[in-house]
């Protein structure tokens, strides 16, 4: 990793993590940046054609961390992994620049067939924890994937989607910021929910509506 791109990692950390309170701790006790720095080892390898030598640093790497990253996956600049056990990132994946991703996040491809296969993500993104991307679709630009969402439908650029199977929420805000687990909406709740909530209520309305009309035509 090149010493700028390693600077303006460490820099992204201090800014984005609270806990993060020096770089030289960043450094030592921070395995997103482990994950991301052996990764760029065994891409450079991957890249000129050790394949196997690439291969067996990742399986390192991912011994070390946690963190599974294909050295044939493609990382922008400032990527972060926060917390990072767990998180899982196919070979084909593409991520854009200032992406933040939490722990047992995956990355996944839904074929078993060569070529591309796993998920392009956007710039400054955040996937929530627990959250599942599958297949060759795109998450467009200043998206948020909520906590333990599975994604398997391309995002727009700008949305949050939320729930299983993920679905666009909205959002309290409609400038790009910062969204701890992918999740700016207050209260956030799933569409589906949402819906069941309106229902109840007409229901209950209903209900009393015919309890008045029985009661006043008793009188």
């Amino acid at each position: 990793m090149p010493l700028m791109f390693l600077r303006e990692t460490i820099q992204a950390y201090r800014q984005r993590d609270p806990a993060a309170r020096s770089g030289l701790e960043v450094v030592l006790c921070y395995p997103g940046l482990h994950a991301v720095v052996v990764h760029q080892l065994s891409s450079f390898l991957w890249r000129h054609g050790f394949t196997t030598s690439g291969r067996f640093v990742s399986h390192i790497g991912r011994f070390l961390t946690g963190i599974e990253i294909h050295p044939g996956a493609k990382l922008g600049r400032r990527f972060i992994i926060d917390h990072g056990m767990g998180v899982v990132i196919g070979e084909t994946a593409e991520i854009g620049d200032d992406v933040y991703i939490y722990h047992q996040v995956t990355l996944g491809g839904t074929s078993s067939q060569q070529g591309k296969r796993h998920p392009t993500i956007g710039n400054n993104v955040i996937i929530g924890a627990g959250a599942k991307v599958l297949g060759a679709i795109e998450i467009g630009d200043n998206a948020r994937i909520g906590a333990n969402a599975v994604v398997v439908a391309a995002v727009p650029a700008g949305t949050t989607v939320v729930g299983i199977p993920a679905r666009p929420v909205e959002r309290t805000s409609p400038q790009p910021r910062f969204d701890a687990y992918g999740t700016p909406c207050d209260p956030c709740l799933d569409p589906i929910l949402h819906e069941l909530e309106l229902l109840r209520a007409e229901l209950t309305a209903l209900e009393a509506r015919t309890t008045r009309k029985h009661r006043d035509s008793a009188v």
